[in-house]
C-alpha cells in the first residue's frame, strides 16, 4: 500500500539538504581547497581515502540499522544520530580557514562522510520498505530523488543569485551553502521522523555475518546492478568533478559556469515525470538503458566544442540533464526489487545492508572519478592557469570521452535484466507466504 502524498513529501524532505550538501563537496570543494594551496593530486588522493573509509562505515551502518530494535523503528534512530555529526563536520569542511593542510581535509571529510552515511543509508532503506509494489517503488524513489535534484538546483542557484557562483568564487559559495544547510537539514529531518511511520517487517533472528554476505553475493541480480551502477556512477562523476575546470579553461566561460550547471539540473528535475511514466510503461531497466544511450549521443559532441561555443554547450547541458532523473530514480527502485530476492530467500528484511552497499558504490564511483583531477594534473593540467596543451587534452578526454566508454559497459551489463513487474510480483507473493 502506498503511503499518502503528505507522507511521501515528508519522507523526501531530508534528501533536499543532503543533496545540497553533496553537490558542493563534489563540485566546489576541490577548487576551493586548490585555492587554499593544496595540490590537485593531494586533493584527489585524500577524497579517495575518505571514500575507502566508507568501505567500513557503510556496511556497518547498514547491518546495525537492520538489527536495531526500538519503539521508534529501525531507521529513525540512525538518521537522528547522524544529524549532529553531519552538521558539525559540514561547517568545518566547507568553511576552511587559510593555510589548512591535507590532514584537516582528511579528518573533516572522514567525519562528514560518516554522518552522511548514518543518515542516507537508513533513509534509502526506509523508502524501499514503504511499499512492496513494483511501480509504486519507482514513485517513492521519484519523490526522494526529485527532492535530491531540487536540493542540487538550490545549491547551484543560491551562489549564482548571491553573485558567488562563478569559477574562482568557490570558497564564498561553500560558506553560503553551509549556512543554508545548517538551517534546513535539522528542520526537514525532524519533519520526516515525526510524520512518516516505519512499517513492520519480518522479525527473525539475523543471519550470521558470513552466511549473510554469501547470500548477498550469490544474488546475481545484485551483482549485475551494483556493477552497472558503479560504472555508470564513474561515468557521471568524471564530468561532475571536471566540469568547472572544463568550462573555465576549455570554453573560457568560467563566469557563466553556474548558469550551465543550473540548466543541467533544472532539466533533470523537469524530466522526472517523464521517466516515471516511461518506466511504468516499459519497465525500469529498459528505460534506464535508453537514458544512458541518450546521454552518450549528446556527450559525443563535446570534443567538437571550444571557446565561443557557449550556446552549443548549453544545449548539451540541457539534453544530458534530461537523463539525470533516470540515473537517480530507476537504479534505486531496481535495488528495492533486488532486496525482495534476498527476502524471499532468507525471510529477513535486510534493505539496510543492501543500500549500504549501494551507498558505498555511489561514494566509490565518486572517489574514483576524483582521480580524474590527479590524472589530468599528471599530464600537465593546472587548475589556475590551465597548464600545458597536453594537460588540457587529457582534461577533454577525461571529461567527454572516458564517460562514454563507461556507460557502454553499464548498458551491456543490464542487457539481460532478470526482474520485471511480473517477476517482482511473484517474489512478493513468496515473501507473503514466508511471513
Amino acid at each position: 500500500m502506498l503511503p499518502p502524498l503528505t507522507q511521501l513529501i515528508a519522507y523526501a524532505l531530508p534528501a533536499l539538504p543532503l543533496a545540497a550538501l553533496v553537490l558542493p563537496v563534489y563540485v566546489f570543494l576541490p577548487s576551493a581547497y586548490a585555492q587554499a594551496g593544496l595540490p590537485l593530486a593531494s586533493i584527489g588522493i585524500i577524497l579517495l581515502l575518505a571514500r575507502l573509509w566508507d568501505g567500513v562505515t557503510d556496511p556497518l551502518v547498514g547491518v546495525l540499522s537492520d538489527r536495531t530494535v526500538t519503539r521508534f523503528g529501525r531507521r529513525k534512530p540512525w538518521i537522528a544520530a547522524g544529524l549532529p555529526v553531519t552538521l558539525l563536520s559540514l561547517w568545518f569542511l566547507m568553511v576552511p580557514g587559510d593555510g589548512v593542510g591535507p590532514a584537516y581535509l582528511l579528518c573533516w571529510s572522514f567525519a562528514l562522510f560518516l554522518g552522511w552515511t548514518m543518515m542516507i543509508v537508513p533513509l534509502t532503506a526506509w523508502g524501499a520498505e514503504l511499499s512492496g509494489d513494483y511501480h509504486q517503488r519507482t514513485r517513492i524513489a521519484g519523490f526522494r530523488e526529485g527532492a535530491t535534484i531540487i536540493g542540487t538546483v538550490l545549491a547551484l542557484s543560491l551562489p549564482f543569485a548571491a553573485g558567488v557562483g562563478a569559477a574562482g568564487q568557490e570558497r564564498d559559495a561553500l560558506r553560503l551553502l553551509a549556512l543554508c544547510i545548517l538551517l534546513l537539514l535539522p528542520l526537514f529531518t525532524v519533519i520526516a521522523l515525526v510524520a512518516v511511520p516505519e512499517y513492520r517487517v519480518p522479525s527473525k533472528p539475523p543471519l550470521k555475518f558470513r552466511r549473510g554476505m554469501k547470500v548477498i553475493f550469490a544474488n546475481g541480480a545484485f551483482r549485475k546492478l551494483i556493477a552497472a551502477y558503479l560504472i555508470n556512477g564513474i561515468a557521471n562523476g568524471l564530468p561532475a568533478q571536471l566540469f568547472l575546470f572544463f568550462v573555465q579553461h576549455m570554453l573560457n566561460e568560467g563566469e557563466r559556469a553556474g548558469l550551465l550547471l543550473l540548466s543541467y539540473f533544472a532539466s533533470g528535475l523537469l524530466a522526472v515525470p517523464l521517466w516515471l511514466w516511461l518506466s511504468g510503461k516499459y519497465g525500469k531497466h529498459v528505460v534506464w538503458r535508453w537514458a544512458m544511450i541518450w546521454n552518450i549521443a549528446w556527450f559525443l559532441t563535446v570534443p567538437l566544442l571550444g571557446p565561443g561555443d557557449f550556446t552549443a554547450f548549453l544545449i548539451v547541458c540541457v539534453m544530458t540533464g534530461l537523463s539525470l532523473g533516470a540515473d537517480l530514480i530507476l537504479p534505486s527502485a531496481m535495488q528495492a526489487d533486488v532486496v525482495d530476492m534476498d527476502t524471499a530467500r532468507t525471510g529477513r528484511a535486510r534493505a539496510g545492508l543492501y543500500f549500504a552497499f549501494w551507498g558505498l558504490a555511489t561514494k566509490l564511483a565518486t572517489a574514483l572519478a576524483a582521480l580524474g583531477l590527479t590524472v589530468a594534473g599528471l599530464f600537465g593540467f593546472d587548475a589556475i592557469t590551465g597548464g600545458t596543451p597536453a594537460g588540457q587534452t587529457a582534461l577533454l578526454i577525461l571529461y567527454a570521452l572516458v564517460p562514454v566508454l563507461f556507460k557502454i559497459v553499464a548498458i551491456a551489463l543490464l542487457w539481460r535484466w532478470p526482474i520485471d513487474a511480473a517477476t517482482q510480483a511473484a517474489l512478493r507473493a513468496r515473501i507473503a507466504v514466508r511471513t
